[in-house]
């Protein structure tokens, strides 16, 4: 039986975030991660925090520990993160699926590529979430009734 190589990952966290052309694309995958990782740990505390009401613990009734100003700026980045997440996730799936590839064709050179449509995709999607994240900015400064 043969030995399988081992391949050590040398670049640690810089191996997850790097690792290519820094372009928008780049951007948005890091970008993606790390709101994917922060809705994770809002959702952990989400938890926590409501298993404590078993307890009788109540942290967010008026006055309560959580109405501090600090939260209500966590909340607003929750938010933000979640505006950013969905829609960039929208798009990936809508590459995944195919539909902003093209149609398949044999690789021959010069080689094309999908970039004419994938970055219209992602700005059409940035400015949606654009859109949600001013209407929610709205709805967090109490502008509208």
């Amino acid at each position: 039986m043969a030995e399988l190589k081992r391949y050590d990952n040398r670049l640690g966290v810089w191996g997850w975030l790097g690792g290519g052309r820094w372009g928008i694309e780049r951007y948005a995958y890091i970008l993606h991660r790390l709101t994917g990782l922060g809705i994770l740990s809002y959702f952990l505390l989400h938890i926590v925090v409501t298993s404590l009401r078993a307890k009788g613990i109540y942290l967010w009734t008026e006055g309560g520990f959580f109405h501090q100003p600090i939260f209500k700026v966590g909340e607003y980045l929750v938010f933000s993160a979640f505006a950013y997440h969905a829609f960039n996730g929208v798009r990936l799936i809508l590459v995944e699926l195919g539909f902003a590839v093209g149609k398949p064709f044999e690789p021959v050179y010069p080689y094309k590529t999908s970039l004419s449509v994938q970055r219209p995709l992602f700005i059409v999607m940035m400015i949606l979430a654009a859109i949600f994240l001013a209407a929610g900015t709205i709805e967090f400064l109490g502008l509208v009734e």
